[in-house]
């Protein structure tokens, strides 16, 4: 028995899954957004995110930015690579724009996010645990319990912004996974002097260690084997923060705090195809990027922004929609480049600057020389991150 009909159901309520919801907020649609967690107040996730310039301009048109706590501006971007030659600096002239990113807090931005949605009155519903899912021509359905009762839905368009755990009971969707056998740690730090607005990308033979601009701190996002970071994991912090000064070198002095430490592990996962019938995967149900260059939320949040467009192109009335297959074939394909970009761009700087050779260390270093000569190339570089791939 089904409970209710909506044109859009999204499952996933996190920040992709709710810019989704606000980017349609206008438009005459019936809307469900589920999510399995709490309330985002009850979320305590002290994960940095850097968001480049361009999600910055979406958050702005959601009416989110200006309720955010604090972003730090990243002014420069300053890019080597350990125990080898060349460097490359990026600066917002370099790429036309105020600034190359923001650092904000994942916390910050979901609660922000979370009170937004509220606000406008979306069907927001939490701890809604998505069972199962059933897609057809006209159709798709969804079943989940909340509160100890199941209940039954169905939509136009499902959307999935969940992380991938349901993609695959849709027909044609599969996961190409690559696991990177690497972990990165996460933690708050700070240094004897600071360079405000500085963001620094160190790569290393065992992954890169970014340094992001984070108030009077910085958020270190280290990359490294697994079994590596298991051992660092477990260091006090005087030797966790000499480990970390040898790998970083001492452009700002001694690593004199750390804050507490947290991990995940690394993987490259990319869907098959993003769309089945009357459904649709976006943000980490649609990839999941190895954190190099921070591109994973941006390309999500684009994933988000770019399917709403396309829903608002829609004709008000048009039979069928939104959710009709000629409408996500068209959003797909305009999707496909940058998502390939994105895969390619940071799988291959891994692959490259972790290459135990010397020639093509060697290489690396010619080419962030080169690259920081060349103010062409580095406004096609900086613009990628920015703003991704447009057809």
């Amino acid at each position: 028995m089904i409970d209710q009909q909506f044109d859009i159901v999204i499952v996933g309520g996190g920040p992709v899954g709710m810019a989704l919801a606000l980017a349609l907020r206008e438009h005459k649609l019936s809307i469900l957004l589920l999510e399995a967690r709490e309330l985002p107040e009850e979320v305590d996730d002290p994960r940095p995110l850097a968001l480049s310039y361009g999600s910055r301009l979406i958050l702005q048109h959601l009416g989110i930015w200006k309720n955010l706590t604090q972003p730090t501006p990243i002014t420069t971007i300053h890019i080597s690579n350990f125990g080898h030659f060349g460097h490359t600096v990026l600066t917002p002239d370099d790429a036309g724009v105020p600034a190359l990113g923001y650092v904000v807090n994942y916390h910050n931005l979901y609660h922000t996010m979370g009170r937004s949605v509220r606000d406008y009155g979306v069907v927001y519903r939490t701890n809604a645990l998505v069972t199962t899912i059933q897609t057809g021509q006209q159709q798709a359905r969804i079943t989940y319990r909340q509160n100890e009762t199941e209940k039954q839905i169905q939509a136009k368009l499902l959307v999935l912004a969940d992380g991938g755990k349901l993609a695959e009971q849709i027909d044609g969707i599969r996961y190409r996974v690559h696991d990177y056998r690497h972990t990165a740690i996460v933690a708050n730090v700070k240094t004897e002097s600071s360079r405000p607005g500085t963001a620094f990308e160190r790569f290393t033979l065992n992954g890169p260690l970014a340094l992001l601009p984070s108030g009077d701190k910085y958020a270190l996002v280290w990359t490294m084997p697994t079994a590596e970071a298991k051992k660092i994991l477990r260091l006090d912090d005087r030797l966790f923060l000499l480990h970390l000064h040898e790998q970083f070198g001492d452009r700002l002095g001694n690593f004199i705090h750390a804050g507490k430490r947290s991990s995940f592990p690394l993987i490259l996962k990319h869907a098959s195809t993003i769309i089945g019938h009357r459904s649709v995967i976006i943000g980490n149900a649609a990839q999941t990027l190895h954190p190099v260059a921070g591109q994973g939320f941006n390309l999500g949040l684009r994933d988000a922004w770019e399917l709403a467009s396309e829903i608002s192109h829609i004709p008000s009335g048009a039979p069928g929609e939104p959710g009709s297959s000629r409408m996500l074939s068209v959003y797909s394909k305009r999707r496909q480049r940058d998502k390939h970009m994105g895969r390619v761009f940071t799988d291959s700087l891994i692959k490259l600057f972790t290459a135990d050779l010397p020639l093509i260390q060697t290489c690396n270093g010619i080419g962030l020389t080169v690259l920081d000569c060349l103010p062409p190339a580095k406004r096609l570089v900086a613009r990628q991150m920015i703003f991704g791939t447009k057809n």
